[in-house]
């Protein structure tokens, strides 16, 4: 039997069909399944532009801290503008800490830049006790203020604020007047610097003394409170014109102003702070006499340390003889610190030395029996050193040839002159209880003067080159300048005139 057509071609239909709709399926399940795929896969991103090449510089160091400086480079082998910027390094730094920062600003006030290689040892112990003087000062001036104005206040009673106001004026006058006749001392500031110092410093003490006293006498106030600041305004003279050559000797190189500066500073925080302890005192009423006691004991202790810290390179008469001294006695000159603790701060300008340089002649020679004994042994030098027994000195008559050397020879010969003195002195009395330092009191004959005479020529002829050269390679500065030579000149006789 032969097939229907008919149903064969409906059953190709159904057959195509099927195979479309499978094929359909096929392809929503192929589309989804790369969908998922793609939304599980990252996007791949793009290539990062490559990065600048920055290159180090240089290196830098402040207080401790240290950066290096970096900059970019462009592509033309050049630097990017605006670039170039620091990077630190050390960030654990102990300079970091807060409490060193305080401690930086508050050094950045009170002490010099560089320290402590821009000035010399002796620096801290001066600015040491220095701060303690200015802190028993600043404590003493509210006590002696209160004082005043207390006494001004008794006599307000009786006299009308006009009055009281002109005596006041009057005390600040005073003042400035005994300021001004002081100031004529010239050289001596230079010469006696340490001593004329610790004298401004007691003199400053016994004005403050005498402003005190105005409350026992309030009556008097206007002569005691005027005689007070004579002698303050005299201290003041003192403290300022003998500053910047002790800033000076602490002052390594050209920072003077620097040391200065920050002297002053110190100077002014030790004196507030005494100044606010003082008024914390005042409040409670304590004993005036007691307390100035206290604070004036202070006071004097610490300018007489804070003087004996001063190392000065100079020679002035007293660390002159401290020098020839020691080089007597060992051979040897003292160092600059030796011989500034040596130096003796009592030995004030206006007291007796045993030694007198550039004399006048009267003043040396007894008779001239005593010249011409003498004058033969000097013939070739410039000087005449001389031992006048009445008058227990020894002293230098400089010719009028003599220079700078020949000034410091003659200082040489007669603390020689004195030395071998005092030396012959005690080995005759060798007995006694006590062994005199100077010729005070001092009983020798003729021939003990003689034979000393004689000795130090030798002794100065031989030793004088060895003394200046070790004193020179010990630091000291050989100038006759700070030995303050007397005026007077020994003239050869003129027989025209």
């Amino acid at each position: 039997m032969a097939p229907n057509p008919m149903k064969m071609n409906m059953k190709q239909s159904a057959n195509s069909t099927t195979t479309t709709i499978a094929n359909k399926e096929i392809l929503v399940r192929e589309t989804m399944r790369i969908s998922a795929n793609l939304a599980s896969t990252p996007l791949l991103e793009a290539p990062p532009p490559p990065s600048p090449i920055v290159g180090i510089i240089c290196c830098e160091e402040l207080d401790g801290r240290r950066w290096k400086y970096v900059a970019e480079s462009d592509a033309r082998g050049g630097f990017k503008k605006n670039s170039f910027r620091p990077v630190r390094l050390n960030f654990h730094n102990p300079r970091d800490h807060p409490l060193h920062e305080v401690l930086a600003f508050v050094t950045s006030y009170v002490v010099p830049e560089g320290f402590p290689d821009s000035v010399i040892p002796s620096y801290v112990p001066y600015m040491t006790w220095r701060a303690l003087k200015h802190f028993f000062g600043g404590a003493m001036g509210v006590f002696t203020t209160q004082t005043l104005l207390s006494s001004v206040g008794v006599s307000r009673n009786r006299a009308a604020p006009g009055a009281v106001a002109i005596n006041w004026i009057l005390k600040d006058g005073a003042g400035r007047v005994g300021k001004m006749l002081f100031a004529r001392q010239g050289k001596k500031f230079d010469y006696d610097l340490k001593q004329l110092r610790f004298a401004g410093d007691l003199l400053m003490e016994l004005g403050a003394g005498v402003e005190l006293a105005t409350a026992a006498v309030p009556h008097l106030f206007l002569p005691l409170a005027c005689a007070a600041n004579v002698l303050k305004n005299v201290a003041a003279v003192t403290s300022t014109s003998t500053r910047t050559p002790i800033y000076k000797a602490f002052a390594k190189g050209e920072n003077i102003g620097d040391v200065t500066a920050k002297g002053e500073c110190v100077g002014n925080i030790a004196d507030l702070l005494g100044t606010g302890l003082s008024i914390l005192i005042a409040k409670r009423n304590p004993s005036l006499v007691t307390t100035f006691s206290l604070l004036s004991c202070g006071y004097i202790l610490s300018s007489y340390r804070e003087v004996k810290s001063v190392v000065l390179h100079t020679l002035n008469c007293g660390r002159f003889s401290v020098a020839v001294e020691s080089f007597l006695r060992t051979g040897q000159v003292p160092t600059l610190q030796e011989g500034n603790m040596n130096e003796n701060i009592f030995s004030f300008p206006w007291k007796d030395r045993p030694v007198v340089l550039g004399s006048r002649i009267k003043e040396a020679f007894q008779d001239p029996s005593a010249y011409f004994a003498i004058e033969p042994l000097f013939d070739r030098e410039r000087y005449i050193v001389t031992y006048n027994p009445s008058k227990h000195k020894v002293y230098a008559v400089l010719k009028d040839q003599a220079k700078s050397d020949d000034i410091l020879k003659a200082a040489f010969h007669a603390h020689v002159l004195l030395f071998n003195l005092i030396k012959s002195w005690n080995e005759s009395n060798a007995s006694s209880l006590k062994q005199r330092e100077d010729l005070s009191n001092m009983t020798h004959t003729v021939a003990d003067i003689e034979a000393c005479m004689a000795g130090t020529c030798k002794t100065v002829a031989d030793s004088y080159g060895f003394f200046k050269n070790n004193a020179k390679e010990q630091g000291w500065t050989m100038s006759e300048s700070h030995l303050n030579p007397g005026r007077a000149r020994l003239h050869p006789v003129d027989n025209n005139r």
